[in-house]
């Protein structure tokens, strides 16, 4: 029997690589003819680690270059975070599969000597790493009492930050930390009442060429069907106010009797400001869903606070 062949483009961090070897394996054990490689590369997100994200901007910043694979047809399919994949793809590709949600909540990771706090209890003045300006927005609104500093770099090299003492604790997505066996390294969950996660969170993203019914076919066998209405609402609540993963959005889904539950935020950085509101529909129509509640929070005043905030990175 001829193997098919499959190559896949991924990012060279130890997560994403964690993440393309789990789909690789995945592949391989359900498609028996298939023959699965790999070639990892660094993008401009992972070269660029003295700026923080939103300085730098977030179109294709982790993507673009695994995208270029596939277009030159040195790549089928590319495996990202899906939190990092716009929502816009470039001409010619397709989102072909988005695989079963791990946790997506963020969570608090902290140093020895705050052992004893949560979240809620730290000491006023304690210092809080995070690079999502969404985590930020959200915790200044809920905890101005604490001191935020940027953190960039991989997984690990950000807990050394925090085990040095550079930091009091750090904020990081345990969909990750438990994909690298960090899971003990998780504090606290963080309440979706206090910190609504990034869009597409926890889940995989298959990206691949549109016209390629083949290589569609063949990653369907890892798509979840649920998490994959779940993540297109919140890609549409995103896309709707035209908004990256770099900005102060967040979101919350979940699925009960055919129905997609959405929960939806806009806040701007300094924690001031921040609004909420929900919607619900026909789990087969999630991106109707996501562009309802969208125009929710534009009626509430979104619009004002994102426009604040691209002016305020135009001018930087």
């Amino acid at each position: 029997m001829t193997k098919t062949n499959l190559r896949i483009a991924t990012r060279r961090s130890k997560l994403a690589m964690v993440q393309t070897l789990w789909v690789k394996a995945e592949l391989e054990r359900n498609i028996p003819d298939i023959e699965v490689s790999i070639e990892a590369m660094a993008t401009q997100g992972d070269k660029i680690l003295d700026v923080a994200l939103a300085k730098i901007g977030d179109k294709g910043l982790f993507t673009k270059e695994l995208e270029a694979q596939m277009l030159l047809d040195k790549a089928d399919i590319a495996v990202h975070s899906l939190k990092d994949l716009p929502t816009n793809l470039p001409e010619g590709l397709t989102l072909g599969c988005i695989t079963e949600r791990e946790d997506p909540s963020d969570a608090l990771v902290v140093n020895k000597k705050n052992e004893l706090y949560k979240l809620e209890t730290l000491p006023s003045g304690s210092i809080v790493g995070t690079s999502s300006l969404r985590r930020l927005a959200q915790l200044r609104f809920n905890f101005p009492n604490l001191v935020f500093k940027d953190i960039r770099g991989n997984v690990l090299t950000r807990l050394e930050k925090l085990d040095s003492g550079e930091f009091d604790c750090i904020i990081l997505a345990a969909a990750g930390l438990k994909r690298l066996g960090f899971e003990s390294r998780i504090h606290q969950l963080i309440s979706s009442e206090i910190s609504l996660h990034a869009v597409g969170q926890g889940a995989l993203g298959i990206e691949c060429k549109k016209d390629d019914n083949k290589i569609i076919k063949i990653i369907n066998v890892l798509n979840h069907k649920e998490t994959n209405k779940r993540c297109l609402a919140e890609r549409s609540f995103l896309r709707e106010l035209e908004g990256g993963c770099q900005v102060p959005i967040g979101v919350n889904s979940e699925v009960k009797n055919d129905l997609i539950y959405l929960k939806g935020m806009v806040a701007s950085i300094d924690g001031k400001r921040l609004i909420k509101d929900y919607s619900e529909g026909n789990i087969n129509e999630p991106e109707k869903i996501g562009k309802i509640l969208a125009n929710k929070l534009k009626s509430k005043g979104a619009n004002e606070i994102l426009n604040e905030i691209f002016d305020k990175f135009r001018q930087n």
